[in-house]
C-alpha cells in the first residue's frame, strides 16, 4: 500500500496514475495489474414484469471515489491506494455498466438505457456513489465497501417515487490485492442485484397506484 497524507491525496493520486509508465532507478519498469470485475446478475423470481421504461443517469461521485485507483482505508481517518493496481474503468462506469446489463438481462423491463441516449422514459434512476473502497475497520483483513444513495424519479413530473441508501460490505479472504478485487466483484454483484430489484418493485408499485388514481386527482 502507498501511504498518502490527506492534504496531498489528490495530487498524489494523479502522480500514481502515471507511475506504471515511469522507469525505476534499477532500470525496471513498474508493472500495473488491471482488475476488471465481471458481474452477471441473476433475476430474482420475485421481481415483477414491468411495461414502463427506465433511464439510468450517470452515477455521481466525489473525484477521489470516482477513480481508476483502488482505494483502501487502513484507519478511519486515512485513505490510501494500492500500488501497481488499478480498475479497468472508474467506479461510476463499472456501476452504470453493471446495472444496465443487469436490467437488460433480467428480461423484466420493456426498455432501459443510459439517460444520455435520450430514451423517452417513464422513470429515471439517479445514483450518488459515496464509497467504493477497501476498509480495514480495525480488523486484520480489508472488506470491499460500496455505499450509494439511489432515487427513482417519475420522468414527467420529476416526483421522487422512492429513495434508499444501500451499503454492502464484503470481506476479502486475504490482504492480497487480487483477493480484494474478488471481494469487490461480489460486493458489486450484491449491490446491483439489490438495487435492480428495489427499482423494479418501487417503480411498479408507483405505476399501479397511478393507474388506479382517477385523472385529475
Amino acid at each position: 500500500m502507498t501511504r498518502l497524507p490527506m492534504s496531498k491525496l489528490l495530487a498524489s493520486t494523479c502522480l500514481l496514475a502515471l507511475a506504471g509508465c515511469s522507469v525505476l532507478a534499477g532500470g525496471d519498469r513498474q508493472s500495473t495489474t488491471i482488475y476488471a470485475p465481471q458481474v452477471r446478475i441473476t433475476a430474482d423470481p420475485a421481481w415483477p414484469q414491468v411495461d414502463w421504461q427506465l433511464a439510468i443517469a450517470k452515477p455521481s461521485a466525489a473525484r477521489l471515489v470516482d477513480s481508476p485507483r483502488i482505494n483502501v482505508r487502513p484507519t478511519p481517518g486515512e485513505l490510501e491506494v494500492y500500488r501497481g493496481a488499478t480498475w479497468s474503468q472508474p467506479a461510476t462506469d463499472m456501476l452504470e455498466d453493471t446495472l444496465l446489463r443487469g436490467f437488460e438481462d433480467s428480461g423484466r423491463i420493456s426498455g432501459v438505457a443510459r439517460i444520455a441516449t435520450g430514451i423517452r422514459s417513464d422513470y429515471k434512476l439517479t445514483i450518488d456513489l459515496r464509497r467504493f473502497e477497501a476498509d480495514y475497520r480495525g480488523t486484520e483483513l480489508p472488506a470491499a465497501t460500496i455505499e450509494l444513495n439511489a432515487k427513482l424519479i417519475h420522468s414527467i413530473d420529476q416526483r421522487v417515487v422512492a429513495a434508499r441508501t444501500f451499503n454492502t460490505v464484503e470481506n476479502a479472504s486475504s490482504t492480497a490485492t487480487g483477493d480484494v478485487a474478488k471481494a469487490f466483484e461480489t460486493a458489486l454483484d450484491k449491490t446491483s442485484t439489490e438495487l435492480i430489484g428495489w427499482t423494479l418493485l418501487s417503480g411498479q408499485a408507483d405505476a399501479q397506484r397511478m393507474a388506479q388514481t382517477p385523472a385529475g386527482k
